[in-house]
């Protein structure tokens, strides 16, 4: 059945599905709408009629854990590789820093139901931003325990809080971290400021600490106040792709990333949320930390996980590896069942 669930509502009943520029005008007219747009920028929106407020009876379906034989796009050789290309473009002072990143992918059967899964992630890696997209129609079958909020609209006030530094405590997190949070909330604060009133674009906090299981993220947090007659097209042409998850300037490191990485990204680093228009309500996470199904083009079924770090001069190559293994460990972990919810 399809369906959607975030972390303060749910959804049934599919009135309407829209990709593209279609999509993000509609959603700026009326409804309540699943917004899901991948890293590389293609949209869809998915109209519901039956919006509630609060978590869904929760639906019992088995998850068959998995075997934990993963395929990488990046192997180890190759990741380090990318991370000293990067190094060397800062040297030549064509970009600051730059989020590599790889996909993990796992064949599963026709049969392996995500709704399990989501069960699992809710219990072993509650997240602030967590939501579960099934649509067969679009094409769309998505869980996500994401830690980032990407944008949040109340009115016209809009809010992003990017995570910029990983580590496994506290006290292990680095200045080449602080100084990469600060590189993307500036970055953060020039998109906003496309799209918000002159000076209404303000820090309200930058680098704090934030605890999620098994690891520490330093996160920032900007807004501003939306311009009058400002639409989803503006918003999105405005910040997209996410600053924290392409990287400074975000034109060079956008480049970068499709010289270096052998994958398309897909969900992981887009956009995965809800968008209500009817309320002018809206609150897209970071698809980071994000499972989803699909087939390829034999019409074997796979699931995926995306998993990077930021790269400045300051980075090193192995660590930057060792970080990438450290973000995916919890979750790859549940969906293995060698982690306990």
């Amino acid at each position: 059945m399809d369906h959607a669930r975030f972390a303060d509502r749910h959804a049934r009943e599919v009135i309407d599905i829209r990709h593209g520029e279609d999509a993000l005008e509609a959603v700026s007219r009326e409804g309540f709408w699943a917004f899901i747009a991948t890293f590389e920028g293609l949209v869809t929106a998915i109209r519901f009629a039956e919006v509630r407020p609060g978590e869904p009876a929760t639906r019992v379906v088995d998850w068959t854990p998995l075997d934990r034989h993963w395929e990488s796009s990046l192997g180890s050789a190759a990741y380090v590789n990318a991370v000293d290309e990067v190094r060397r473009r800062i040297a030549a002072g064509t970009v600051y820093q730059v989020n590599v990143c790889r996909v993990l992918s796992h064949p599963i059967d026709d049969a392996a139901d995500l709704d399990g899964l989501d069960v699992i992630l809710r219990q072993g890696n509650p997240a602030p931003h967590a939501a579960r997209v099934r649509c067969i129609t679009a094409g769309v079958d998505i869980v996500s325990a994401s830690p980032e909020l990407f944008l949040s609209r109340r009115g016209d006030r809009l809010v992003t809080r990017p995570i910029k530094g990983t580590a496994a405590t506290r006290q292990q997190m680095l200045p080449k971290d602080h100084a990469e949070n600060v590189m993307i909330v500036d970055l953060m604060r020039n998109d906003l400021s496309g799209v918000c009133e002159p000076g209404s674009v303000s820090v309200d906090a930058l680098c704090a600490f934030e605890d999620h299981p098994g690891l520490v993220h330093l996160v920032s947090t900007v807004s501003g106040r939306l311009r009058h007659g400002a639409t989803w097209r503006d918003v999105f042409g405005a910040t997209y792709p996410p600053g924290s998850v392409s990287g400074a300037p975000k034109s060079s490191a956008l480049t970068a990333i499709t010289d270096l990485e052998p994958t398309r990204r897909g969900p992981y680093c887009g956009a995965i949320g809800w968008v209500d228009a009817d309320n002018d309500e809206a609150e897209l996470a970071v698809g980071i930390r994000t499972f989803w199904a699909e087939r390829d083009g034999t019409g074997r079924r796979w699931l995926r996980f995306g998993t990077g770090a930021g790269i400045t001069w300051h980075s090193d190559p192995a660590a930057e590896w060792t970080e990438t293994e450290l973000k995916a460990a919890r979750l790859v972990g549940l969906a293995a069942g060698t982690v306990t919810p």
